[in-house]
């Protein structure tokens, strides 16, 4: 018997403001760039068609640039990104989303469709935006 369930889905619940980067900017870029657009996090474009989209985020920053007491303009994005990042579908249930979160201990995720990033999404938005509207 299949129970008539809310699906709510990660297109309902990303956001679609969100920054990039190219690889070889410097830290120094991405923390103004993060300032600027008020985040913690920005996804690196990809350097050519058959290559993975990346993410920097303050967190990377703080661990490998200021705790080593390195000099951010002297450091690339490239050198401290995480690539290649797991991503999700934008028609993803938010359930199995949160769940792939928790089993990879995950901060942030780019949505993509059509092999584009389209939006962002993060525990906050899956629990403050979508278990609001199923609980609605």
């Amino acid at each position: 018997m299949i129970e008539n369930r809310v699906v709510i889905r990660v297109k309902d619940v990303m956001k679609t403001d969100f920054g990039t980067i190219d690889g070889i900017a410097t830290v120094d870029d991405a923390l103004k760039k993060m300032k600027s657009l008020k985040t913690a996090v920005l996804v690196v474009n990809k350097r050519h068609e058959d290559d993975e989209y990346g993410l920097i985020t303050s967190g990377d920053i703080a661990r490998h640039v200021l705790a080593k007491d390195r000099a951010p303009d002297r450091v690339n994005v490239y050198e401290i990104m995480s690539k290649p990042v797991i991503s999700v579908h934008p028609d993803m249930d938010i359930r199995y989303c949160s769940r792939l979160f928790a089993d990879y201990n995950l901060v942030r995720a780019p949505v993509i469709d059509n092999r584009t990033v389209i939006g962002i999404v993060s525990p906050n938005s899956l629990v403050l935006d979508g278990l609001y509207k199923i609980i609605q």
